[in-house]
């Protein structure tokens, strides 16, 4: 049996929570039995909930917390919420030395502000990033950042680049992704001047830890060729929704426009390319840069998908990723 992994829960943030969480755990629990959840929220309700899935109760502890932030709340809001809330409580769980990894599917600026407060930046970083799973002709890439950061420049480029390249090996077993920097050409005189210092910082380094392939265009995000996909938050956020969007545009029309003979015969091909663009087979953002992982769910996925957040943060664990973090920062500082 492996270590135990201490996940905490903000059982009261996203859609149809805790509901969602508790099933979530079963489903994830079917699978992996080596977690232990901490969860963040009204006592009183997550007891009722929990007494439905008696299999899960020696998996699981409650933990009281007063107030749950909003979806609609500004971050300044829930920041000064404080530490009566679950979000807030969830995040401190780390830094108490409670829990090693944190999970919520509740708002998103406000879970970047209260782990930004909470558990503070790794030595020599000076932004966390957004990272997500990526679906491509291979298998999966990180794309980062995801709509952390808006200002940017070259040092928090280059950072981003070593700490996808860390979260990477955790999660695929990867010695040596190969790590390039989204821009409008492939060409080292092409896109803005922070992205050219980066490229050519990056290629004066000579990195050890990862293998740096230059610039990437939009086209090329899925051909799987790259692994590791660096930008800043506004155009990562971006790209984001618009391939999602893309996504749930060619499933809906495509079957719309199959009639049902065609889809009887195509069944399990549709099967296939359906699972391959399902958006809860990548579900979880991982804030990087800090002093502890803290992963975001997608508040409107349902249970499945929050099952998949849950093995991530277990890959997340069990991989040392804040030890990788840091060892690719040295090597790239020195």
């Amino acid at each position: 049996m492996s270590e135990q992994v201490k996940i905490a829960i903000d059982a009261m943030g996203g859609e149809n929570s805790p509901g969602k969480i508790l099933e979530g755990i079963n489903i994830s629990l079917k699978s992996n039995k080596d977690n232990f959840f901490y969860l963040f929220g009204d006592k009183n309700l997550l007891e009722n909930e929990l007494s439905k899935y008696a299999k899960i109760k020696n998996y699981c502890e409650i933990i009281h917390a007063e107030n749950k932030i909003l979806d609609d709340e500004s971050p300044l809001t829930a920041a000064k919420k404080g530490n009566n809330s679950s979000m807030w409580k969830t995040v401190e769980s780390q830094k108490n030395k409670i829990s090693d990894i944190s999970l919520s599917a509740g708002n998103t600026g406000a879970l970047l502000v209260v782990s930004r407060l909470i558990l503070n930046c790794i030595e020599g970083i000076d932004k966390p990033a957004l990272a997500g799973l990526w679906p491509n002709n291979n298998n999966m890439s990180i794309v980062l950042d995801l709509g952390a950061n808006i200002e940017y420049n070259e040092k928090n480029l280059t950072d981003f680049c070593s700490m996808g390249s860390a979260l990477y090996k955790s999660l695929f077993n990867n010695p040596k992704p190969k790590v390039a920097i989204l821009n409008v050409g492939l060409e080292e005189n092409k896109g803005n001047d922070i992205l050219k210092r980066t490229y050519s910082l990056l290629k004066k380094k000579g990195i050890k830890n990862f293998d740096f392939r230059g610039f990437i265009e939009g086209t090329q995000m899925m051909s799987g060729d790259i692994d590791v996909i660096v930008t800043d938050g506004f155009t990562g956020n971006i790209a984001l929704k618009t391939a999602e969007g893309t996504a749930n545009f060619i499933t809906k029309n495509l079957k719309n426009s199959l009639n049902k003979i065609s889809i009887l015969f195509s069944y399990n091909s549709l099967k296939k390319f359906k699972q391959k663009l399902d958006p809860r087979k990548y579900n979880g953002a991982i804030l990087l840069g800090l002093q502890g992982p803290v992963v975001k769910s997608h508040g409107s996925t349902d249970s499945l998908g929050f099952a998949h957040s849950i093995e991530l943060c277990h890959k997340i664990v069990a991989a040392n990723l804040i030890k990788k973090i840091k060892a690719d920062l040295i090597s790239i500082d020195h």
